[in-house]
């Protein structure tokens, strides 16, 4: 039987970063021109008052400390607060294909490999730019790999699920290697006016070459012991933005076109069913908790992701045990488990077992087991 091996990861980071302080000194500033300008509609009872944000609050409420972005001056405009990020024309690069080439490369070079060695590309992420062609296409034909590409989504479990699918490639037969690559550009669909979530979300690409055993060398990378997904209908975490919307002219439910959620909901029933996964994937592999190395989690909320390990382990796990980047790069959805990965793996010898879990939108759960070779 082939074995799949993750043999290389990529990561790209926009360089520019936002503290919590400057996004709230943006934010009151909002809120302040909003009071203002709607001041007679509040003082009659007919709007509420928006109320100012602190660097505190955000970091109580999620652990965030700062995010990078593809651009910070259109976030911390009071009067834009969005990202500018101006359309290409058709012949260029689009922002995510390059994002992807540059994780891409990363984990090639990781793995001692070349575009040539590769066979498929998908690219698994919440948002993509267009509807067609494929950014994976456009991203294979920038790496130079010749095969096959495809897109996918399933929110911020599309990079274990992309990995699901390699592994299903890899095994079966149909590729060598497989590019999982997740192109987040999460600043673009967020609610910086939202005072429950103008913090939580960041941009970033994360890039895993996934082959098959007899292409990488002994002791090398990690075999994947397993892959386990769950999804469940939620309407907690929504994003309706999509083309129907220009034949709609109610301009109902503007605000949805954006990302929006009811975190308590999402917190209290998303948590323990992410925790039984784990366990569950473990107990079908013949494992148990207590011999977890280290669980790559995803990066949306840290007293999420302590109550989770807590319900997996029976006892609070130590920060090396579940690492955290959330403080550094905030949410970044799909890439969020994947970024934790690849800046916290290099430790591990022989023999270690660790988890990688997404959870997300859908509900959608991604469990991804995995052994140090």
């Amino acid at each position: 039987m082939i074995k799949a091996i993750i043999s290389g990861t990529g990561l790209y980071t926009p360089p520019a970063i936002i503290s919590n302080d400057e996004l709230v000194a943006t934010f009151n500033q909002y809120v302040d021109l909003h009071n203002a300008e709607h001041a007679d509609a509040i003082a009659r009872g007919e709007q509420t008052a928006l109320e100012h944000s602190s660097s505190a609050f955000i970091e109580k409420a999620s652990g965030i400390k700062r995010r990078h972005v593809i651009d910070k001056e259109g976030i911390l405009d009071p009067k834009r607060m969005k990202p500018n990020i101006p359309d290409r024309a058709n012949d260029q690069p689009s922002v995510q294909c390059d994002m992807a080439v540059a994780a891409c490369r990363e984990a090639l070079q990781q793995a001692g490999k070349t575009a040539d060695d590769v066979d498929a590309v998908i690219v698994a992420c919440s948002n993509l730019q267009r509807a067609y062609p494929a950014v994976s296409i456009e991203v294979q034909n920038a790496l130079g790999v010749q095969g096959f590409a495809y897109d996918m989504n399933v929110a911020c479990s599309s990079a274990t699920f992309g990995l699901q699918a390699a592994v299903n490639s890899v095994e079966n037969g149909t590729a060598r290697a497989v590019l999982v690559v997740s192109p987040e550009i999460c600043s673009g669909h967020l609610n910086f006016g939202d005072r429950n979530s103008h913090f939580i979300f960041g941009d970033a690409c994360t890039a895993i070459l996934v082959e098959r055993e007899d292409a990488v060398a002994p002791a090398a990378g990690f075999e994947i012991l397993g892959t386990n997904l769950k999804t469940l209908y939620s309407n907690a975490i929504r994003n309706n933005f999509g083309f129907l919307n220009r034949a709609d002219d109610s301009g109902i439910g503007q605000l949805d076109k954006l990302f929006v959620q009811q975190g308590r909901k999402v917190f209290k029933e998303v948590s323990p069913l992410v925790a039984d996964t784990i366990q569950n994937h473990l107990q079908s592999l013949g494992l148990t908790p207590g011999q977890l190395r280290r669980m790559w989690l995803h990066q949306a909320n840290l007293s999420m992701n302590h109550l989770i390990a807590r319900r997996v382990l029976g006892r609070d796990a130590t920060e090396d045990e579940a690492p955290v980047i959330l403080d550094e790069y905030a949410n970044t959805s799909s890439a969020g488990s994947i970024i934790a990965f690849h800046l916290n793996k290099d430790d591990l010898v022989p023999g270690d077992v660790g988890v990688i879990c997404s959870f997300g939108a859908g509900y959608s759960i991604g469990s991804v087991v995995v052994r140090r070779r």
